[in-house]
């Protein structure tokens, strides 16, 4: 070969090598970010030309997909649609064209849209019928009677709340209610006169009650009496009280620590030296938050963290994490072993304590989804119910039910009884705002167990009512019936 042709040959194949790194460079290396560059219409258009799977729940979708009419201004064939949006908002989240997707349509979106890995022999075998892509199932572990009573009792009482209910047993989540709330559907689409205005006016900045806030699992709240179940279950497993009815050498005034301060308690109450069955049922201050202080901070924090408390929780939608201070005087540990100080939960966390006293001191870990389904409702994979820990014995837990038992036969939370059922429970007022101006929260926690002693459901339920009177707020007023109903639809349903 002469000179000039080997060069021309040479040259040509330094154009062939180019031509193949760079094919392999925008294939590989920036296939990623070329397939989620938001300048990229031929992935939404794809995404958006098939009807999205469902959110299952009960056997029965919660969600829908809308055939859209396409033109120059549209070229997305199908939206999503909700039905009952607003009450099952918590747990969808929402897939909009315009403003993308959150929670279970986020985490699932590869099931729900047939693009999952997971489905890839099926859609090459679709793909090579010429069968339409297809998406699959998400089934959750959700129960529609009680989210229903949840959502129904929020929106009757009218403040802001979340209501949150657990299968002590497997984890499984059984309601998920926040109020308010919104519906998806609104802005499903990407018209600019209709859904962007929507989105506009759901945002916290137009209005101040932020009802796209997931207020059960992305909140959190003092949970002011309702953490003395910690508290209480902190003293049996440090084997500073031995059982529910032993005299607790509570002074009447309690003076916190190193102060000169008087925690009172609410009213005439029977709690100097009370038992903490007594203790409970009254909902004493006093006596808590002694033993709060007894034990220190290391050991609240450490039975703390065993429910759950300073970790993040994930059902597979997050949950922020509640918080027990680390780094706390004497004085402060008192008050937050009563649910105040720094201490907040999610109503999420506090299902989770009333839970794992009613599984004989098992925690489990709390989800949502039950399975996954390809479009031939076969599972692709089923979620095992797994331990988280383990806060307290089977013999102190069975002792701290029959103090909450004791509160709702006897104490504060008698609007949570059932007929024929065994309801444990602890009330919970917790303020809050500069010098606890702002209205108080009202918190119930309980569980039901029945004839068998199993235990199907446990429960926890926060208010705020900005339009009560002061003094008419109070867990057992207004968060227990609506626990009563949630726990009641659950046991109907088994029925």
């Amino acid at each position: 070969m002469n000179k000039p042709l080997r060069r021309i040959a040479i040259f040509c194949g330094l154009l062939v090598l180019a031509l193949l790194v760079r094919d392999n460079w925008l294939q590989y290396v920036q296939a990623d970010s070329l397939r989620t560059d938001p300048k990229n219409r031929r992935v939404l258009i794809a995404r958006y030309s098939t009807p999205r799977g469902d959110i299952i729940v009960d056997g029965n979708p919660i969600t829908g997909s809308q055939k859209t009419s396409t033109d120059s201004l549209n070229d997305f064939a199908y939206k999503r649609t909700y039905k009952d949006g607003a009450m099952w908002a918590p747990v969808t989240g929402y897939a909009s064209q315009a403003f993308g997707a959150s929670q279970l349509e986020s985490i699932e979106d590869g099931i729900l849209t047939g693009t999952d890995d997971r489905l890839f022999f099926r859609n090459t075998l679709n793909m090579l019928t010429g069968k339409q892509q297809q998406g699959g199932n998400v089934v959750t572990t959700l129960n529609a009677g009680a989210q229903k009573a949840a959502y129904d009792g929020l929106q009757k009482v009218g403040g802001k709340g979340a209501a949150v209910a657990l299968n002590p047993q497997t984890g499984a989540i059984l309601a998920l209610a926040s109020y308010p709330s919104y519906d998806p559907s609104t802005f499903a689409g990407n018209s600019t006169s209709t859904d962007s205005k929507a989105w506009t006016k759901l945002q916290k900045s137009s209005d101040p009650d932020d009802p796209m806030l997931n207020r059960a699992l992305r909140d959190t709240y003092p949970p002011g009496s309702t953490f003395k179940v910690v508290t209480a279950a902190a003293a049996l497993e440090n084997g500073l009280y031995n059982g529910a009815d032993q005299p607790t050498n509570s002074p009447l005034p309690y003076i916190l620590p190193d102060s000169r301060t008087e925690l009172k308690n609410e009213g005439d109450i029977p709690c100097k030296n009370a038992p903490m069955r007594v203790a409970l049922q009254y909902s004493c201050n006093t006596v808590f938050g002694k033993i709060g202080a007894d034990l220190g901070k290391d050991k609240m924090l450490e039975e703390a963290k065993k429910f759950g408390f300073d970790s993040e929780q994930f059902t597979p939608v997050r949950s922020v994490t509640s918080n027990f201070p680390e780094t706390m005087n004497r004085p402060s540990t008192a008050l937050s072993s009563i649910g105040q100080f720094e201490t907040a939960a999610t109503p999420l966390q506090m299902a989770m304590v009333a839970s794992a006293v009613a599984n004989d001191g098992k925690l489990m870990k709390p989800y949502m989804v039950d399975k996954l389904q390809a479009p031939s409702l076969d599972v692709i994979t089923q979620t095992q119910p797994q331990q988280l820990s383990q806060p307290l014995s089977s013999k102190n837990a069975q002792v701290l039910q029959s103090m909450m038992e004791t509160v709702v036969t006897d104490g504060t939370g008698k609007n949570a009884q059932i007929p024929g059922v065994t309801v444990g429970g602890k009330t919970g007022t917790a303020q809050h705002g500069l010098n606890n101006s702002g209205k108080p929260y009202a918190w119930f926690i309980s569980y039901a167990k029945l004839k068998d002693g199993s235990s199907p459901v446990a429960v926890a339920v926060v208010v705020e009512d900005s339009e009560a009177n002061r003094g008419d707020i109070s867990g057992g007023g207004l968060a227990a019936p609506i626990a009563k109903n949630v726990m009641e639809a659950v046991i109907n349903s088994k029925k």
